[in-house]
């Protein structure tokens, strides 16, 4: 039996619908990631699940006495008192009732297992934790009323690398059901065992992992691109037919007049594809071959060292990414390495001809009580990008702002909204040194992934810190990283060639290496068996093939998707069994003729 059951919601707030006619079950044990973009109506949907929203039309079936808990993306400033006390307010509707000498044994065991569950300690204050801490006790007490459907808001913002890992693990290993929305694709891939995506309106469920969904999803669109171009021709043909002479008038089949009428609703209602962030960065001149030297610095306070004897050399175009713990010195580093400190040690030099533009997680630059227009043009209607001179309406639709959007003030945007807008305003200052502090907070993945794009072709010098450990994968050259044992050392490439080279993994590698290796034969005959494998996998191949474009040709009938349209995802999943079989077909096929060479 389903927890919630959602027939033919709908949702809009004066605008298309944000929800049209959706369906979908949520059921014990599942643990579904939502997808869409900014804006798209994700938070609505979770807002809805949690019974905060109520939906223009349709029905929700709840099972009896469901219970839900939601962890919002930001952490809220009025929370106070100790860690004891803030998860007894997740199970205790009275605060009064804290200190109450009569609270339930069995609230006291609930609580008590949840401290246990998250290894907290009960006494330290709210307000003196980092913010990963801040974000488990919140988890804690959204846990503490053994919820049936946990509710996720971007868990992993502002939470360092071991913060988001301890989280992830303990997702994978939670038993009960989870509903959330992240930009994190490591975290997803770990944690989802279902996804959600809201695209244009619509929902659709993909009952995979988040890899086997990009494959997945990529085959979809393919189709739906076939059977709309396919659409479209015989459309452009019918209308050719229509506008023949008079006799063609008299004599034309009034059926087909009416086909010709029904795809023309058909295809004024079908709703393309939205038009995707459009970036351009507004590149100053280049900078000097040297960018920064820094040898042997150290630095701290009274109390904690940061950093210590360090040196590094950052030459124009690396793309430099700082990893490490909440607090443990990124940002004393960055302003460490531009000269906005100086070290108590060692000495840092800048190269010449460096404009620096520098992005603010805190969205500090933005001023909240101002327009959207206004905070990227300074009230100006036109701005120059690119060496383009480009209306400010114009450039902040390149950001998917429409113009009624760019008038609204920026403090009733969308964290992710902000994050476009912080980069709107970037790329219009020419710039050779680029600073990120947490680009991608917030920002849907589309967005994400052509950030990263961008940033790879940008020939000026990058310097980013990043708890996303894909972004760290796709787009730095090296790491400046603060290890566990308190030193800070730089290491080629990203996050996944940080763990493979430092101290500890090449411990681990040389010991492997000094370990005996088992003896083999250089060259292994084939067996009667594989001889007879290998004269059948052509024939197997050719089967496979013909079947696919069996699929194929199904799939891309204009007709298909206006009888069989629920078949769609049943077919491309079939279509991405097919490819799977046929890449291992292939690949047996090279192993065995490499070796027939042998006989």
């Amino acid at each position: 039996m389903a927890l919630i059951n959602f027939q033919d919601v709908t949702l809009s707030y004066g605008g298309p619908n944000l929800l049209d006619n959706i369906n979908f079950q949520i059921h014990e044990g599942e643990k579904i990631t939502l997808l869409g973009r900014n804006g798209a109506g994700k938070s609505t949907l979770m807002n809805i699940i949690n019974g905060m929203i109520e939906p223009d039309s349709g029905e929700i079936f709840r099972e009896k006495n469901l219970r839900t808990a939601m962890l919002q993306q930001d952490v809220p400033d009025d929370i106070s008192g100790s860690i004891y006390e803030i998860i007894t307010k997740g199970i205790i509707d009275n605060p009064d009732d804290i200190h109450d000498a009569a609270l339930e044994k069995k609230h006291i065991a609930q609580i008590e297992k949840v401290l246990s569950l998250m290894s907290l300690d009960p006494a330290p204050e709210f307000n003196t934790l980092s913010a990963g801490m801040k974000r488990r006790v919140l988890l804690a007490r959204a846990l503490v009323n053994e919820p049936d459907i946990l509710l996720l808001d971007e868990p992993t913002n502002h939470l360092d690398i071991d913060s988001i890992r301890w989280l992830e693990d303990f997702l994978a290993r939670y038993d009960g059901t989870l509903f959330f929305v992240t930009h994190d694709r490591a975290f997803m891939q770990k944690v989802a065992n279902r996804i959600l995506e809201i695209d244009r309106g619509n929902l659709f469920d993909w009952k995979c992992d988040y890899k086997t969904f990009l494959q997945r999803k990529e085959a979809w669109l393919d189709a739906e691109e076939q059977q709309n171009a396919l659409f479209d021709k015989k459309l452009a043909q019918e209308e050719i037919w229509i506008r023949k002479g008079i006799k063609a008038r008299r004599t034309r089949n009034e059926g087909r007049v009416r086909a010709l009428k029904a795809m023309r609703v058909e295809r004024s209602k079908r709703i393309e594809q939205q038009g995707k962030v459009k970036l351009d960065l507004n590149q100053a001149e280049r900078s000097g071959k040297l960018v920064i030297e820094a040898e042997d610095i150290s630095f701290g306070y009274t109390d904690k060292l940061l950093v210590k004897d360090f040196s590094t050399t950052i030459m124009r175009g690396d793309k430099i990414g700082i990893i490490g713990p909440n607090g443990c010195g990124k940002s004393t580093m960055i302003k460490l390495l531009l000269g906005q400190l100086q070290p108590d040690g060692g000495s840092v030099r800048q190269g010449t001809r460096l404009e620096v533009a520098y992005f603010d997680q805190l969205r500090d630059q933005l001023d909240p009580e101002k327009s959207v227009r206004y905070n990227v043009s300074d009230g100006t209607d036109m701005i120059e990008v690119a060496g383009r001179t480009k209306h400010v309406i114009g450039y902040l639709q390149d950001f998917l702002f429409t113009p009624d959007r760019a008038d609204v003030k920026v403090s009733v945007l969308s964290g992710g909204e902000k994050n476009r807008l912080m980069l709107a305003r970037l790329f219009t200052k020419p710039f050779n040194l680029l600073i990120m502090d947490e680009p991608t907070n917030d920002l849907d993945i589309e967005t994400v992934e052509l950030l990263e794009e961008l940033l790879l072709e940008y020939e000026g010098t990058l310097i980013t810190v990043s708890h996303d450990r894909e972004f760290l994968n796709n787009v730095v050259t090296s790491s400046i990283v603060f290890d566990s044992d308190g030193s800070v050392r730089e290491y080629a490439g990203g996050y996944d060639d940080w763990l493979l080279q430092r101290p500890a993994a090449v411990k681990e590698i040389k010991e492997k290496k000094t370990r005996p290796e088992k003896k083999s034969s250089d060259k292994i005959k084939m067996t009667f068996k594989e001889k007879r494998e290998l004269e059948a996998l052509p024939e197997l191949i050719a089967e496979k093939e013909k079947r696919k474009e069996e699929l194929v040709a199904i799939i891309s009938d204009p007709e298909f998707f206006k009888k069989n349209a629920h078949k769609s995802v049943e077919i491309n999943r079939e279509i991405e069994a097919v490819n799977s079989e046929l890449e291992s077909l292939f690949e047996r096929w090279m192993e065995l003729e490499e070796k027939s060479k042998y006989e």
